[in-house]
């Protein structure tokens, strides 16, 4: 039998750890279905027939009169008026299972906001009238996207650091180290703070202030790999067959530096994460009405008798941090093969 190559042994002994594995499955269906969110959790049916007429409300916003109202504006698919016309013989309209937008307000609450959980609304309502397990669907998504974003940007400008000191060494190591040891005692928060009370506050730009910052603790990982990696044979051999310096950090040098990189994701992403939550509970997130665990955190800070904000909330975001923490754990395994080693030795006894 043909010897399986080092990504499927990685992916076997990965797939071995079933708690790692199992969060990964999990992980991968929670963002999935926070993307997939509209079609099961929107303020608009997913499809509608009215006089004969079907009409894709998701895709096109349509007008009040369109289903016999008595203004131009765009039409509330809430109001009990047009679920009626809905209901009339021959027509029908197909709601999402949940029947709210992360901005959509429940004008047509019987209890006072923040509301507790009813039928209508699974998890309650916020201050304003907002239904919580829509913001938690979508302000999930959109942690989880924040966080893919820098984390990939902070992995780019880390190894692009952490190669050129690693592999030069010498001056352009030295130089590079007093840089970045000058950078990263910048204060991060009050550079945060400052640019909050100047720029409008926004994704885009917490996006651009912590990739500033996020870079650097991933850059000496690569550093020390590359110091390792240079001395090695194969670097030796490679120049001697007239490779250029580029060439053997992208040939040779870098596929094998990379396990501290992947190792690092889960963990990078599990920082971002808490990053723009802890930013969005102090004020100095993304802006209203963008759904934010952190903004919701502070609401139920705010109103400890609404338990079922704050418990929901922290209950997401402790989910998913520890979903990453095992994914971290499994990988980090998978890819030391002194645990193979003994995986490997266990398994022939």
């Amino acid at each position: 039998m043909a010897s399986p190559s080092p990504m499927r042994r990685v992916w076997r002994r990965f797939k071995s750890d079933r708690l790692g594995y199992w969060s990964l499955i999990v992980f991968v269906v929670a963002f999935l279905a926070s993307v997939a969110g509209p079609l099961w959790s929107n303020d608009k049916p997913i499809v509608a027939r009215y006089h004969g007429q079907l009409y894709f409300p998701l895709v096109k916003t349509y007008a009040e009169t369109t289903f016999g109202g008595d203004f131009p504006t765009p039409a509330d698919y809430l109001d009990p008026y047009i679920r009626h016309r809905f209901e009339l013989p021959g027509n029908f309209a197909v709601y999402p299972p949940n029947h709210y937008y992360y901005d959509s307000l429940n004008y047509f609450s019987r209890a006072p906001n923040p509301a507790p959980p009813t039928r209508e609304n699974w998890l309650g309502t916020d201050t304003q009238g907002r239904d919580v397990f829509a913001r938690l669907l979508y302000g999930f998504g959109v942690s989880v996207k924040f966080a893919l974003v820098l984390t990939f940007i902070g992995s780019v400008l880390g190894i692009l650091a952490g190669a050129v000191q690693g592999y030069f060494g010498g001056r352009t190591d030295i130089v590079g180290q007093r840089l970045i040891e000058i950078w990263s005692a910048l204060p991060e928060l009050y550079l945060l703070i400052i640019f909050a009370s100047i720029f409008e506050p926004s994704l885009l730009l917490l996006l651009v202030l912590l990739s500033l910052f996020g870079w650097i603790g991933l850059a000496d990982y690569v550093r020390a790999e590359f110091l390792r990696n240079r001395t090695q044979d194969y670097v030796r051999a490679a120049r001697a067959m007239g490779l250029s310096n580029w060439q053997i950090i992208w040939r040779h040098v870098l596929p094998n530096s990379l396990t501290p990189v992947i190792t690092f994701l889960p963990f990078r992403m599990s920082g971002s994460i808490l990053a723009l939550t802890s930013l969005d509970f102090l004020g100095l997130g993304v802006p209203s009405p963008t759904p934010s665990l952190g903004e919701l955190l502070a609401q139920g800070k705010a109103n400890l008798d609404a338990w079922w904000i704050s418990l929901s909330t922290f209950g997401v975001l402790v989910a998913t941090l520890l979903l990453l923490t095992f994914m971290g754990d499994a990988l980090r395994n998978a890819l030391d093969t002194r645990v193979a080693d003994v995986m490997r030795a266990g398994g022939n006894q």
